[in-house]
């Protein structure tokens, strides 16, 4: 149907795309013409406009404009992210995190419009680093270091233990029931000191550190305690891998342990600084020992009045090539000892060195006690004690007394022989008498030595009689003259004539080397007697 307006076809008006504020808008209701202003009909509407994209351009655009069709695009939750309609028909964007209910919290409230993420504030003792996407905590300062794990339980120092790092022990560690093994490449153990840092087991039949099948490797250890105090328990078991290895310790305490248990083989042992507290610590050193075993500025006080054990004692097949040194304060209870060595224990003289050290027995000091060293006395060989209070000590050297006796024959004039006479031995210590009247050096220190001699030799008046000390060499198997002195004979009315001779002087006497006298006349051939009461002493300078 065509629509004439005045005569003119509609398809023929001007077009226009805007509504101009005068126009009417046509309609037929019921056979009723009605004409509305273009004013009311966009009011009753209710717009005005276009509807276009707002926002930033690069955004993600949520009405997709494609024409005549406009697309309202979803809103969809992401990672962490949830959207919702709520009850006012919003659209409702919210993060979906949470956090747990225990420790710090990072965001005190996710719920408030403005949620503050705390910062992370390195204390005492802690580093903390950024590097791109990563925080990183570390401790500072002592404990800092990929070369060292820190122990805060049992756990820490089960199974496997790298030999590469040092475990610091931070705080008191109750192993209960769980063994340390000492790798064949060693354990290094280190704390804060031996009151805050400690190793402690109650547990019956324990013991606290072993050795793997084959041995263990160096265990070294520092500032710290040990406390393993179950019936039948011990705090070592171990093996040394090669002999070669050692155990050193510095500043640290035994304290209430039921034993120490036993180290075998090892090549040397050190402790400085340590102490052994109430308990039964006896330590039982076991098989053959290329080193030695010294243990400086140590203390033992308030051991269980039922220990009747030695501190240190010779286990199977026990032999030490070189030194057990000790100058400890140890104060023992009724029947415990300080060390159960013997001689055999020790390959070389003067090996066995207590110099310094204190001994009382329940606070009461006696150098007679013979329990101290139960069997080993410090006369033997190995033996060399000075300078100690509570033991008794060891001076090297000894003396030869004229016990009866005997002429010496003359037979040409000023011609040494040895002087004859029954010469008895009183206090020889790292000396011997191989023959009559002979003083032979059977340690190899001291060197330095003082020969003291008193004699009383009669003979014809008024000969001249000369007394010599001959050193035997036995590194190269003679005789060397050492000093000689020179008296006459007294004539004296009503008595014996004689002459008195009195030396002091010095001689260098290695292993094996020997000293003795010989005499002369150097007048004639009168024969000389040594009176009996005559001496001669070495003794060390």
């Amino acid at each position: 149907m065509v629509v004439r307006s005045q005569g003119i076809r509609k398809s023929t008006f001007p077009a226009n795309t805007e509504i101009p504020s005068d126009a009417t808008f046509d309609f037929v209701s019921a056979g009723v013409n009605f004409k509305i202003p273009a004013s009311d009909m966009i009011a009753a509407f209710g717009t005005v406009g276009t509807i276009v994209q707002g926002g930033e351009a690069t955004g993600a655009q949520v009405l997709d404009d494609q024409g005549v069709t406009k697309v309202i695009r979803s809103i969809v939750g992401g990672d962490g992210i949830i959207t919702s309609i709520n009850a006012q028909e919003s659209v409702e964007v919210k993060s979906g995190m949470q956090q747990g209910a225990t420790g710090i919290k990072l965001i005190d409230d996710f719920t408030i419009e403005d949620p503050t993420l705390s910062t992370l504030i390195a204390g005492d003792g802690m580093n903390i680093t950024k590097s791109n996407d990563q925080v990183t905590l570390a401790v500072a300062g002592s404990l800092g270091g990929i070369n060292r794990i820190l122990v805060q339980s049992a756990s820490d120092l089960s199974g496997a233990l790298d030999s590469t790092k040092e475990y610091f022990l931070d705080g008191i560690i109750d192993m209960g029931a769980t063994q340390i093994e000492i790798p064949v490449g060693g354990l290094n153990l280190s704390g804060y000191n031996f009151d805050v840092s400690k190793l402690i087991s109650s547990a019956g039949a324990y013991t606290m550190f072993t050795s793997p099948v084959g041995g263990s490797g160096n265990l070294l250890g520092k500032d710290y305690a040990i406390e393993v105090t179950g019936a039948g328990s011990q705090v070592y078991d171990i093996v040394s891998d090669t002999g070669n290895e050692a155990f050193e310790f510095a500043r640290i305490n035994y304290n209430n342990c039921t034993s120490l248990g036993t180290i075998d083989n090892y090549r040397q042992g050190l402790e400085s600084g340590t102490g052994r507290f109430g308990g039964s610590p006896n330590l039982i050193l076991k098989g053959a020992w290329a080193g030695g075993y010294f243990i400086d500025v140590s203390i033992v006080r308030g051991l269980d009045s039922g220990f009747t054990g030695s501190l240190f004692e010779a286990g199977a097949s026990f032999l030490m090539q070189s030194r057990f040194r000790s100058n400890q304060n140890i104060d023992l209870p009724a029947s415990a000892s300080f060390f159960d060595f013997a001689a055999a224990n020790f390959a070389n003289p003067s090996t066995l060195q207590i110099t310094g050290a204190i001994i009382t027995r329940n606070g009461t000091s006696d150098a007679s006690d013979s329990n101290i060293t139960p069997n080993i006395t410090e006369v033997e060989l190995a033996s060399a004690w000075s300078g100690n209070q509570g033991m008794p000590n060891t001076h090297v050297g000894g003396t030869l007394n004229v016990d009866s006796t005997a002429t010496t024959t003359i037979s040409s004039p000023s011609t040494f022989v040895d002087l004859a006479g029954t010469w008895g031995p009183t206090d020889l210590q790292h000396f011997d008498e191989p023959s009559n009247g002979q003083l032979r050096h059977i340690g190899n220190d001291p060197r330095e030595f003082t020969v003291i001699s008193s004699l009383v030799i009669a003979g014809p008046a008024n000969n001249d009689v000369a007394v010599k000390v001959v050193k035997f060499d036995s590194s190269a198997t003679s005789f060397i003259d050492v000093y000689t002195q020179t008296r006459d004979i007294n004539n004296l009315v009503g008595g014996t004539d004689r002459g008195d001779f009195d030396i002091n002087i010095n001689v260098t006497l290695d292993q094996n080397d020997y000293v003795k006298l010989q005499v002369a006349n150097n007048t004639g051939t009168g024969d000389l007697t040594a009176q009996t009461d005559s001496y001669f002493r070495i003794m060390d300078r």
